[in-house]
């Protein structure tokens, strides 16, 4: 947006652009005629990568939504209404490149379309705003208001929304008041009105991005707020015998080590607990009081802290049971809520005042190394259900299951020299990068091997490559590219041992010389 920080890439797009409308005021040489040309498909390649990032987006934000939905969903709807204006406006832009496009008998030789005449008779015929010129306006209005009312709150947003796109009059360096479309697009040779309307589409995107985060941005706000935070249980285990002592530890939603409450008021059924039965540690409240008799106990009370020089209350409304045995078991993945396919995956079964030993899991795929200590390789199917019986000291049997989702993994990421986003390279050092594959942000360690890829230069047949570096003939391809060309490393395939590897995603590398 604007005052927003951009990327080299998009501030070279933007010098380009003036350059060539200034240049168009001299001569309209066939060299700018096909300038214009290539820098409209520099765009449109951003506008694809955009549009997966923008994808990707919603498509986080749809997983929220269904783990969160209470917290998510309403800004999932808000994503979608965002994603429908963008792209209804973006088609209706896509189109009219098409009719202009589709004036002209050779569309990719830009040497040719340097006549201006198309939007002319389109927009103004007569100089007198046609039906279509006032509906290419009005798509811009409709477009600039719906986004605005989705981000009512943000002004930077806002502000850029307005500047962008807005079709009010423009005053030309020689003092003449002109109109949108008469300053923008007449007498101008078609292929740069086909550039400036992909310029416009990029900027369209841009927005959605932006308008996304900013929706995103806004979650997290409210969550860091005191309004916004409650108290949490945590405990070494879920129930305890008659006679121990009970030290769970009361904690706040977000743990934070600077978060330190300026005082206490606590009551354990009823009871004010003195200074010597907790400690304030940093986010937490720490308890050492008797689990008194079987049955269920109350913690009540509040926190106090300090906001903005105001003292703000978080209630505490919290209970945990005292039982006279173990009634159920302890199972939980030890780095996750499902078990991966085609890994071992650790878990811990116990049961709460059962020995190790004395406690047996069964399930397809599980193996016992120690103690509590279990590996779990899932075969086919989607779930996997775990048995678990454990013997008490007195010989008496108690049992107890769960079942787990059994998920395969994740898309590799393909990536160059350990990059994989945003990456720009000179020819000499792409041509001695390695190309590799990894899984990001997940909890196993795994290494796929890199075996084969295509590497592909605009205009220029894609090239098989055996290996993790660019052969011979990939180089001499490479040779073929042009500063600010967009090459790319497709069809990546990687091998893990055991393991049936996903395609993995493709790399996009900028040249910069």
């Amino acid at each position: 947006m604007a005052g927003g920080k951009q990327s080299p890439r998009q501030k070279m797009v933007n010098l380009m652009y003036l350059v060539f409308i200034s240049m168009l005021a001299l001569n309209m040489s066939k060299e700018v005629l096909n300038a214009f040309g290539l820098l409209n498909v520099n765009i449109e390649e951003s506008n694809v990568a955009a549009t997966a990032k923008n994808n990707a987006a919603m498509a986080g934000l749809a997983e929220l939504a269904g783990e969160q939905p209470e917290k998510y969903a309403p800004l999932k709807v808000k994503g979608e209404q965002v994603e429908k204006i963008s792209n209804d406006y973006y088609s209706y832009l896509e189109a009219l490149k098409g009719e202009m496009e589709g004036s002209v008998e050779d569309a990719t030789d830009y040497a040719t379309m340097d006549k201006g005449d198309f939007l002319d008779v389109k927009f103004l015929k007569g100089g007198v705003i046609t039906e279509d010129g006032q509906e290419f306006l009005s798509k811009m209005d409709t477009y600039r208001k719906d986004m605005q009312a989705i981000v009512p709150e943000n002004k930077e947003i806002q502000t850029a929304l307005g500047a962008k796109f807005t079709p009010s009059d423009v005053e030309n360096g020689e003092g003449v008041t002109m109109s949108y479309l008469d300053y923008n697009y007449k007498g101008y040779p078609i292929i740069a009105s086909i550039a400036k309307v992909t310029l416009l589409q990029s900027q369209v995107k841009t927005t959605q991005a932006e308008v996304l985060s900013s929706l995103l941005a806004g979650q997290m706000k409210k969550e860091v707020s005191m309004d916004n935070y409650t108290t949490l249980m945590e405990s070494p285990k879920s129930a305890y015998y008659n006679g121990e002592t009970f030290d769970g530890q009361i904690v706040l939603g977000r743990k934070d080590a600077t978060l330190k409450p300026k005082r206490v008021e606590l009551k354990l059924d009823g009871n004010t607990l003195s200074e010597n039965q907790y400690t304030i540690e940093s986010g937490r409240i720490s308890l050492k009081v008797g689990a008194g008799s079987a049955g269920d106990h109350k913690i009540t009370g509040a926190l106090y802290f300090d906001e903005d020089g105001e003292e703000k209350e978080v209630v505490v409304d919290q209970s945990f049971a005292t039982i006279p045995k173990p009634n159920s078991a302890t199972i939980a993945a030890d780095k996750m809520n499902v078990v991966y396919r085609g890994v071992a995956n650790p878990m811990t079964i116990s049961f709460a005042g059962i020995s190790g030993n004395s406690v047996n899991a069964s399930a397809p795929g599980l193996t016992k190394k120690s103690g509590n200590s279990y590996m779990m390789s899932p075969g086919s199917g989607k779930t996997v259900k775990i048995n678990v019986t454990g013997t008490l000291p007195d010989g008496a049997k108690v049992s107890d299951s769960k079942e787990f989702r059994i998920k395969n993994l994740p898309r590799p990421t393909g990536m160059i020299s350990k990059s994989y986003e945003n990456v720009s390279k000179t020819r000499s050092n792409l041509g001695i990068s390695t190309v590799s594959a990894e899984f990001l942000d997940f909890d196993f360690d795994l290494k796929p091997r890199v075996t084969g890829f295509l590497f592909k230069v605009p205009g220029q047949p894609s090239v098989p490559v055996s290996g993790t570096k660019l052969n011979s003939s990939a180089k001499n391809t490479l040779k073929k590219a042009r500063k600010g060309d967009i090459v790319q490393i497709t069809k990546i395939k990687a091998s893990l041992p055991g393991v049936n590897v996903k395609s993995v995603s493709d790399i996009a590398i900028e040249i910069t010389d």
